[in-house]
């Protein structure tokens, strides 16, 4: 890749569509996913849709050079504002709840993303690092540098290693109030 040449941004298309027989189905724009069958189970759709739109951000890593993906889709994400695409790349979810049928993840530019109603960012471009010469970093580059362990890679806006809990969370008991006769 050339030095300072852009990427374009890459876009994901998770859409939950209903038939005129009452059922529903799943699409994802990448062609390489597999979605289940028709059914008339609209909820368990929609929890799939959300799920595999989830999957796509957590196996999705921000890349530093791409493009905004608002940008090649001429600003159609937020149609009433024009901006001037800045910023570093971001992971951004774009779903209204209202809707509910359809789940986008983009990469998207810092000054686009406050702009697109029902948003939340996921994931931030790491800052790409240039490689160093021995001339620009003098003595110190003779010193070995001590390993340090490598963070595990996660989706922002999902959860962290150092969040994860140490043991299996239990449920709690039942609070007060009438039992249901099961």
């Amino acid at each position: 890749m050339i030095p300072g040449s852009r990427v374009p941004g890459r876009t994901w298309t998770v859409r939950l569509t209903g038939h005129g027989d009452h059922t529903v189905s799943v699409t994802c724009s990448t062609e390489a996913c597999r979605m289940p069958p028709r059914s008339k189970d609209t909820a368990a759709m929609r929890r799939f849709a959300a799920e595999h739109a989830r999957a796509h951000a957590r196996l999705a890593t921000v890349r530093p050079h791409a493009a905004c993906a608002c940008r090649a889709a001429e600003c159609g994400f937020h149609e009433d504002t024009r901006a001037s695409c800045t910023g570093a790349p971001l992971l951004v979810l774009i779903h209204n709840p209202a809707i509910g049928q359809v789940w986008t993840l983009a990469e998207i530019c810092q000054a686009c993303a406050p702009l697109i109603s029902h948003t939340a960012v996921l994931g931030r471009a790491e800052r790409p690092t240039a490689p160093r010469t021995a001339e620009a970093s003098g003595p110190a580059s003779q010193v070995p540098a001590s390993p340090v362990p490598a963070r595990a890679a996660v989706a922002g806006g999902f959860s962290s290693p150092e969040a994860a809990p140490e043991a299996v969370s239990r449920r709690r008991p039942h609070r007060g109030g009438p039992r249901r006769a099961r």
